[in-house]
């Protein structure tokens, strides 16, 4: 797994029209699959009157977690084209909804799936995509003795830190970028008294 992985920093729409249907896209920055529901269920009560709400989305660093639906429209022809566009720009923690308004006009697979595509692509071509961090978070344990060494090596590093506890022997939540996550461990071990081992 890569130690920097890529997202849309905010909200942004799309618009496709074809043969008098209207296809608009929504694209969201999320990382829960439970967000990514209610999101789907608040535009679909929002535009009850389109005829489907399609979408695709994938989460976690890893991208290893996804969904493509097509609501009504032939298979394939419509989550997977909105997915497409999410791969081709290597995009994860992402939600794509499009919805259709029919003009009338049958557009076949072929024109589907070039209406989806569309509209997907304009809604994230106007979204400014953004390049964020994979962190590993470690639990540390340490007397209080060594607190100057332990602090030296979290401010050379930068390293975010949470629930705290310091006493005799003191312990801390560290939040490390992958890329450093070997070198830090290694720092940390070689100061006496310190343990550490994968948090949560």
């Amino acid at each position: 797994m890569n130690d920097l992985y890529k997202t849309i920093q905010s909200n942004s729409n799309g618009l496709y029209k074809e043969k008098g249907s209207k296809f608009i896209a929504f694209a969201y920055p999320f990382n829960s699959e439970e967000d990514i529901k209610a999101k789907i269920g608040e535009i679909q009560k929002q535009y009850y009157d389109a005829r489907h709400h399609c979408f695709a989305w994938r989460i976690g660093p890893d991208m290893a977690r996804y969904r493509v639906n097509d609501d009504g429209e032939p298979s394939g022809s419509a989550g997977k084209p909105i997915f497409g566009q999410i791969q081709a720009r290597e995009l994860t923690d992402v939600l794509v909804i499009v919805i259709r308004y029919f003009g009338g006009t049958l557009l076949g697979v072929g024109g589907l799936i070039n209406a989806y595509r569309s509209a997907a692509s304009d809604a994230l071509e106007r979204s400014r995509i953004i390049e964020l961090k994979v962190y590993t978070l470690v639990q540390l344990e340490f007397e209080y003795a060594q607190m100057n060494s332990v602090m030296k090596v979290i401010k050379e590093f930068q390293l975010g830190f949470e629930d705290q506890q310091f006493d005799l022997v003191c312990s801390l939540t560290l939040k490390i970028w992958k890329r450093n996550e070997l070198q830090v461990i290694e720092r940390l071990s070689a100061i006496k008294g310190c343990k550490t081992e994968p948090a949560g």
